[in-house]
């Protein structure tokens, strides 16, 4: 049986970034090498490669306290009407931005969102993903509203979620065949993976 190692050759010589040569070198286990005090510098704010974005230890966002319930339906959603669906309620009480919000000291206003998945097995996949990114402070943070462009809100953050039944895409609902490879793809640049 074949071991499946990955063999990391470089070519480069400069670091993407500080672009000079590199100094102290520090290949990842992704195969970028930069300056290693490059690379601990960007680590301390976020602990992913910068030339491919695969993490390097677990990240924890900006999201404020808050639950995530989840609850079953009988009712299938559109192209997926031979299960059931799983309903995630996440609620948030308004508070006080800390020191890793954009405004510390000033206050955001609480907030209520209603996501759903097919309740198949991939929809039970992408729902520990989403969480785990929940305890992880990963799928909500605090900033402006791109939709209402109020400041100091609670919104999205860049982890779609199918807040609507039906009325596709466009309406944030199904159906959306592509949808749930989407958003484990948008999970996995937050580094909320199956194998962490």
């Amino acid at each position: 049986m074949m071991e499946n190692t990955r063999v990391c050759k470089s070519t480069e010589d400069f670091c993407a970034i500080c672009l000079d040569k590199i100094q102290e070198k520090k290949t990842l286990k992704c195969c970028h090498s930069f300056c290693s005090a490059c690379i601990d510098s960007v680590f301390k704010c976020k602990p992913a490669c910068p030339i491919c974005n695969t993490y390097h230890g677990e990240y924890t966002g900006t999201q404020p306290e808050g639950s995530m319930t989840v609850m079953r339906n009988w009712q299938g959603l559109p192209g997926f009407e031979h299960c059931g669906s799983i309903v995630i309620q996440y609620s948030f009480p308004a508070g006080i931005q800390g020191p890793e919000h954009p405004n510390p000291g000033v206050r955001y206003s609480g907030t209520s969102r209603t996501a759903f998945l097919p309740a198949n097995e991939e929809g039970e996949k992408v729902l520990k993903l989403l969480r785990k990114a929940f305890d992880r402070r990963v799928i909500f943070t605090v900033g402006r509203s791109v939709t209402t462009g109020l400041n100091n809100v609670i919104t999205w953050n860049d982890i779609h979620h199918k807040t609507n039944m039906e009325g596709g895409p466009q309406c944030f609902g199904y159906p959306d065949p592509k949808y749930l490879s989407r958003v484990q793809e948008e999970l996995r640049l937050k580094g909320v993976t199956h194998d962490d």
